[in-house]
């Protein structure tokens, strides 16, 4: 058997558990991120500033979506209701963002999911969790992330989850 000569591991496996762990260090460096699920939509500008991207902004009768494209191909949507409330986030492109930023508050929340849904669905791959007062849809590989993240209690009415994206 070779061994590998820059970190003189005999192994396959260890090289690919290394890999891994770097992709998971890489997820958890924080990025520009939107503004926080259930906060105002006074932030919209401030992102825009902070990931360098265009602002391009939709409106219906339920939301308005507030569309940032950085120059790095990540987009990031917020919903924001007419009350002026972000209820919805969802992202796509070649990194995460900082999702302690994205989710605000509800980061707990949403951390105590992701270990509870772990020890059932022990693994990596997509994840989707459901809470009462938040659901998270993520997932994604390497240079190609999407995910969603968005609080039914604070949807206008009408709205559907699907909607969301």
């Amino acid at each position: 058997m070779k061994m590998c000569r820059p970190c003189g591991d005999f192994s396959l496996k260890s090289r690919i558990r290394r890999i891994a762990g770097i992709a998971l260090l890489a997820l958890a460096l924080p990025f520009p991120a939107p503004a926080s699920l259930g906060g105002d939509m006074t932030t919209v500008q401030a992102d825009q500033v902070r990931m360098q991207g265009t602002l391009r902004s939709t409106s219906t009768q339920a939301y308005t979506v507030h569309e940032i494209q950085a120059p790095n191909g990540v987009a990031v949507r917020e919903f924001v209701s007419p009350a002026g409330k972000v209820f919805g986030v969802a992202w796509q492109g070649t990194t995460q963002p900082d999702l302690r930023q994205v989710l605000g508050t509800y980061f707990d929340q949403f951390t105590q999911a992701v270990q509870a849904e772990r020890s059932r669905h022990p693994g990596h791959g997509p994840l989707s969790i459901q809470t009462p007062g938040l659901v998270v849809q993520l997932g994604g590989h390497t240079r190609a992330f999407a995910g969603k993240a968005y609080v039914p209690q604070m949807m206008p009415a009408g709205v559907r989850a699907e909607e969301i994206r």
